[in-house]
């Protein structure tokens, strides 16, 4: 096999640099959404199954669902079923979010190409 140098390797590739301008920020900003809502979803599916399925399952004990104390019903199946609904919710907010998100590239797109180019 040949050898390659990956920097002209690089340098052959036409380099569209996102590193700079609207269209880093808009990346970034994405990413920035899309983080925040997966530690929302996190902190609350930890919520459900630690601290309702364990730490507090003997406050919740008091209480039955289905004939079953809470404080197992949550430990045993809520906290599954609290994950599958954050599934869901992180599949709507995300679908949202991206949409959002390619509109934001599309406006820029259409800025830089009404822009006039170096003369």
């Amino acid at each position: 096999m040949p050898d390659v140098d990956p920097e002209a390797t690089l340098e052959a590739v036409p380099s569209t640099d996102p590193e700079e301008g609207p269209l880093r920020a808009a990346i970034d900003a994405h990413w920035r959404r899309n983080v925040r809502l997966m530690a929302v979803l996190l902190a609350i599916w930890a919520f459900a199954g630690l601290g309702c399925g364990v730490l507090w399952a003997e406050w919740l004990n008091r209480y039955s669902l289905g004939g079953f104390p809470l404080g197992f019903w949550f430990a045993q199946q809520g906290s599954i079923l609290v994950f599958v609904a954050l599934i869901l919710v992180y599949a709507i907010v995300m679908r949202r979010l991206d949409r959002r998100h390619h509109a934001e590239l599309e406006a820029i797109e259409r800025s830089e190409a009404t822009r006039p180019g170096p003369a």
